[in-house]
C-alpha cells in the first residue's frame, strides 16, 4: 500500500501537533514536581497551649556499706632487685593471710600500685648518679564484712595503712533508690494536682517525664590512719578503729503536663 503525497502531509500536519501536546502536562507536572522538592512547603504548627514544666525531688541519707582498706610496704636499697624482691615477698606474706579469710562480695583482697623509681645524688656542678632504689607497693582489702576487713589490716606484718575508703553497694543503692524514687514521683504527681487546680483547670494528663538517681556522699576518710608510719607488727591481730561514712541516694523527677478542663 502507498500512500499519496497529500496523505503523508497531512498525517504530518496533523497528528505531530497532537503529539507534542500530549507531552506539554507531563513537562508540567515534572517541572511541578522539581519545584515542591527544592521548596518544601513548611506546615505551620501552633505551639502547645496550657502546658507546664515542673520538677520533684527527694533524698534520704544512709550509711555506706563498703570499705576498703589500701596498705602500703615501701623498702629502699642500692639494687633495684634487691628492694623489689622485698616487696614482693611483702606482698606475698599478705596476700597468704589475706587469701585465709577471704569471702566473694564479704572480704576480698587485690593488689595495688607496684613502684620501683632511682634516688640520685651528686655534688653541685656535676651530674647526678644513682646512688640507690626506692620502691611502693600497695594491698586493698575490701568488702562488706568491715569488722572482718579491719581485723584483717591489723593482723598484716610489714604494711602500713595509709587510706581508708567507704562506698554503697549496688544492693543497698538500688533498694533505697527505689524508695526515694517513689517519693519523688509522689510529689510531682501532688505538685501537678496542685498546680491544675491553681490555674483553674479540672485535671491534667502527662507529656513527658524523665526520672534521675544520683549518689553523693562527704569526704572519703582517707586521713584516718596517715600518722600510722611505723610497722604494724605491735598492733597485729588488733582490729583498726573504722567508722562508717554516709552518703545520699537521690532522684529527681522533670516533666511536663497538659491541663485539661475537664
Amino acid at each position: 500500500m502507498t500512500l499519496s503525497l497529500t496523505a503523508t502531509l497531512f498525517m504530518r500536519r496533523t497528528l505531530l501537533p497532537l503529539a507534542a501536546a500530549a507531552l506539554v502536562p507531563a513537562a508540567a507536572l515534572w517541572a511541578g514536581a522539581a519545584r515542591a522538592q527544592a521548596n518544601p512547603v513548611t506546615v505551620w504548627q501552633a505551639a502547645p497551649q496550657n502546658v507546664v514544666n515542673l520538677s520533684a525531688e527527694a533524698s534520704r541519707e544512709v550509711a555506706q556499706d563498703l570499705i576498703a582498706i589500701t596498705l602500703t610496704a615501701t623498702r629502699e636499697g642500692a639494687d633495684a632487685a634487691t628492694v623489689q624482691g622485698q616487696l614482693r615477698q611483702v606482698l606475698d606474706a599478705a596476700l597468704a593471710e589475706a587469701r585465709k579469710a577471704a569471702r566473694p562480695g564479704a572480704v576480698e583482697a587485690r593488689t595495688g600500685s607496684f613502684n620501683l623509681s632511682p634516688r640520685y645524688a651528686g655534688k653541685p656542678g656535676t651530674a647526678p648518679v644513682i646512688s640507690g632504689w626506692q620502691g611502693r607497693a600497695e594491698l586493698v582489702i575490701e568488702g562488706s564484712d568491715i569488722a572482718a576487713i579491719s581485723q584483717l589490716a591489723g593482723r598484716l606484718v610489714g604494711l602500713t595503712v595509709a587510706r581508708v575508703g567507704w562506698g554503697l553497694s549496688r544492693e543497698a543503692r538500688d533498694k533505697v533508690e527505689s524508695e526515694v524514687a517513689a517519693q519523688a514521683i509522689g510529689r510531682f504527681k501532688n505538685r501537678a494536682e496542685a498546680h491544675a487546680r491553681q490555674f483553674g483547670f479540672a485535671s491534667y494528663s502527662l507529656r513527658e517525664v524523665s526520672v534521675n538517681g544520683g549518689e553523693s556522699g562527704g569526704p572519703v576518710a582517707e586521713t584516718m590512719f596517715r600518722a600510722a608510719a611505723a610497722p604494724m607488727a605491735a598492733m597485729a591481730d588488733q582490729a583498726q578503729p573504722v567508722e562508717p561514712g554516709k552518703t545520699t541516694v537521690s532522684v529527681t523527677v522533670n516533666g511536663s503536663i497538659q491541663l485539661s478542663p475537664r
